[in-house]
């Protein structure tokens, strides 16, 4: 875009990240993952924590002997009932880094210098989460940062969604910016702050728990980032399956009702990244 310029700060130092992965069978999209973050990563001073938790099939636990086979990776077992939250702070207690890259087993890595890309922001002083853009199968849009107070419920959507893959965003949006919140499915942070804030609200057990967390690091003053520079697929939902049994809906309720109460005067005042005459129901369109 003509008037947009692209920054590289350097790297302070060449600190550990911690990639955790929760997991529950999918073989053959846990072997994509962990594949592509090791044949393409160029950053090399990484280790990667699958958190099993839960799964039936023999061919997942073959591999994960594979996988132990390589001292970077590890397997820990969450054997409890599915909480996303719950299964991320577990694996974050393993972690060993001075970041941690939080990555969802359905993603594969498009951009080789990923981590730098992100790293090159969680570095600083001044910021809390880092996300990236991700991308459907069909090479649309997923995500690029996610906007608050807005959608259905009126809690979050991701900003920029279903645009296609060549998309500069709205007036040019799509360059490395401040946002309110970005997806865990792939977010970096120091190991530190996600401490500091108590990590993922185990109270959310599947939705919002990433904006929660991002709204806790706004809340101490710091900026959440998402980069267009750190480009990754990521196969939506393909282990969990998306909301549409009766139990599934009311936990659904509930969650979205937990973020209106917690965040309700955040939620009311608006994203400060986001115009508010545009619609509240179809992210950069004018109402």
């Amino acid at each position: 875009f003509p008037t947009i310029y692209r920054f590289h700060y350097k790297l302070t130092g060449h600190p550990k990240i911690s990639i955790v992965i929760p997991n529950k069978d999918q073989v053959a999209y846990l072997i994509r993952a962990i594949d592509s973050i090791i044949q393409k990563s160029t950053y090399d001073n990484y280790e990667i924590i699958i958190v099993e938790n839960n799964s039936t099939t023999e061919e997942i636990f073959e591999f994960y002997r594979l996988l132990e086979a390589i001292p970077q990776i590890k397997v820990v077992r969450w054997e409890h009932p599915f909480n996303y939250s719950a299964i991320n702070n577990y694996g974050v207690s393993f972690a060993t880094g001075e970041y941690v890259l939080l990555l969802n087993n359905d993603v594969e890595v498009i951009s080789p210098s990923w981590m730098e890309e992100m790293l090159m922001y969680a570095q600083r002083p001044d910021v809390g989460a880092v996300g990236a853009k991700l991308y459907f199968e069909n090479r649309n849009i997923q995500h690029a940062g996610v906007i608050i107070g807005i959608g259905e419920d009126g809690v979050a959507v991701h900003s920029h969604a279903g645009e296609p893959f060549s998309s500069v965003g709205y007036m040019g949006r799509l360059y490395a910016q401040d946002v309110s919140a970005v997806t865990a499915a792939c977010l970096m942070v120091k190991k530190s702050l996600y401490e500091a804030v108590g990590g993922f609200e185990e109270e959310l057990a599947v939705a919002y728990n990433d904006v929660d967390f991002c709204l806790k690091l706004r809340e101490k003053g710091l900026l959440n980032i998402c980069t267009p520079y750190a480009e990754l697929f990521h196969y939506e939902s393909v282990s969990r399956g998306y909301e549409v049994k009766p139990e599934k809906q009311q936990r659904f309720q509930r969650e979205v009702a937990y973020m209106k109460n917690k965040w309700k005067t955040v939620l009311e005042q608006g994203d400060p990244y986001y115009n508010p005459n545009m619609s509240k129901q179809r992210p950069w369109k004018l109402v």
